[in-house]
């Protein structure tokens, strides 16, 4: 049964899952969110947090949906497209208890690979994984911890960039995230998209998701798709930009939700130091990947 204790309105804890930090209120419901059957229509879409999440659900919902954008109004993106790992928050039902009203299901998660359930293997579900490069990630993790009052309070910029380095914040370690969906993209069914080919060129990646999603659409339902997906269209949309959470969980007074969207904000936050500190424990942490993650355009 669901621990229902309402964290609305205080930040939460961390604790620990096989060593990776989440939410304590999630490590308490593991359970539920390891014991969830996924079927084989399911479709699982993965990032680490702030890696471009909303952008990829609305993307694969209207291919879905034939770029059909009222039918994409129908309701917020948390009700059409639950996320997994979610634990109640009042108003708020918990992800799971979204997903066991719903018939085939769009799922999302922020689970490093080896705590998706093993159900959605078994079924041999279709994943799309999002990665965005580590600097800008860190940067609007960090705004969006300051504004969420259910995440550990970030404190101050230079000691949550230590805690980034070291795998302390919720999820865990980047770039074992990136890399555990890397590892496992020829081997099972996962699509894994970069946050900076898709800013760059949005319609080939589009493309590739349609395709993966095994669907096809005329050039014009494409163009409408990418239009509808721009960030300055997303951000004004109420079913995508998550005005529909309450004030009591986030404060807007800090942060929207949708801050910048941008390829290479992390320079308006590193310092010259910081900088070449983390270029230097990445490339220790990122040795031997080919991952081509690019921090500018």
């Amino acid at each position: 049964m669901e621990n229902v204790k309402s964290w609305e309105g205080s930040r939460c804890p961390l604790g620990q899952v096989k060593g990776v930090p989440l939410l304590q209120p999630t490590v308490q419901n593991w359970e539920l969110v390891e014991n969830f059957r996924a079927q084989p229509d399911d479709l699982l879409i993965a990032t680490y947090p702030k890696a471009g999440t909303t952008w990829t659900q609305e993307i694969v919902d209207l291919i879905l949906n034939d770029g059909d954008a009222e039918k994409c109004r129908r309701a917020p993106t948390h009700k059409r497209m639950p996320f997994l790992e979610m634990f109640p928050v009042p108003p708020l039902e918990s992800g799971v208890s979204y997903l066991d009203k719903m018939p085939s299901l769009v799922i999302k998660t922020h689970l490093p690979i080896q705590l998706v359930p093993q159900s959605f293997w078994d079924s041999n579900c279709k994943v799309i994984y999002m990665a965005r490069n580590a600097k800008d990630s860190v940067v609007s993790f960090f705004h969006f911890d300051r504004m969420n009052r259910i995440q550990p309070d970030p404190g101050p910029w230079d000691q949550y960039l230590q805690k980034f380095m070291h795998g302390q914040l919720c999820c865990g370690y980047w770039y074992d995230h990136v890399k555990g969906y890397w590892r496992e993209k020829e081997t099972k069914r996962i699509l894994y998209l970069l946050y900076e080919d898709m800013k760059e060129n949005p319609r080939d990646e589009v493309i590739r998701v349609m395709r993966f999603l095994e669907r096809s659409l005329p050039d014009d339902i494409i163009d409408r798709i990418i239009e509808l997906t721009s960030f300055s269209t997303m951000k004004e949309n109420p079913m995508a930009n998550y005005s529909t959470i309450p004030d009591s969980v986030f404060d807007r007074s800090v942060s929207t939700f949708m801050r910048k969207g941008e390829v290479g904000d992390w320079l308006n936050h590193f310092s010259p130091e910081e900088s070449r500190l983390f270029d230097e424990h990445y490339e220790k942490m990122m040795s031997g990947t080919s991952i081509p993650f690019r921090t500018q355009l």
